[in-house]
């Protein structure tokens, strides 16, 4: 059996071939799956973000125009599809941008493991996971983030701010425990 290029499997995809659209599936589910979790409170909700995002996808093909990534767009529509859910629920705040300062958040790799870091991102409430995502892992302005979430600039910067605020503290709290087992 021979596999068709990318171009002709989304060709095949915009006619709803169900083949096509599985291998397009098993292409890309990977990547996607790993933005669905970092945006997703837990695994069996990025699982469902995930199938959301390709229904999306399959959708949406006939608007891909053979211009620019592929995969670039199915990742933004991952995105949006996730940040979607949120918006629906509104789980924005508005807060006063003056009442919360910004913190720098430095991680030193010896004491705190990637997969913890992960872990705890992921366990921040949902407002600040998602500005903080956009805003550090994925590097959207303030401004773009406001648009994607439908929020204002401050309450951008302000969600940001507080996200570092709790990792700070969740970090120097795990820190603590570590440093007094290992005595």
């Amino acid at each position: 059996m021979f596999k068709l290029s990318l171009k002709q499997l989304i060709e095949n995809c915009k006619i709803n071939d169900t083949k096509a659209q599985g291998e397009l599936y098993k292409l890309f589910s990977s990547k996607l799956f790993a933005i669905c979790l970092k945006y997703s409170r837990n695994y069996a909700e990025a699982e469902d973000n995930l199938q959301d995002a390709f229904l999306t996808i399959f959708k949406k093909i006939e608007q891909y125009k053979n211009k620019g990534s592929f995969e670039g767009w199915i990742k933004r529509i991952t995105v949006n599809t996730v940040l979607q859910r949120y918006r629906n629920e509104k789980v924005f705040d508005i807060i006063n941008e003056n009442t919360i300062e910004d913190v720098e958040l430095e991680v030193d790799e010896d004491e705190v493991t990637i997969d913890y870091l992960l872990k705890i991102i992921q366990e921040l409430p949902d407002r600040y996971r998602l500005v903080f995502n956009l805003y550090v892992l994925d590097g959207y302005s303030h401004k773009e983030i406001a648009d994607m979430l439908e929020i204002n600039i401050g309450t951008s910067k302000s969600n940001l701010a507080r996200a570092r605020q709790i990792l700070k503290q969740t970090i120097e709290e795990y820190k603590t425990t570590q440093r007094s087992q290992s005595l």
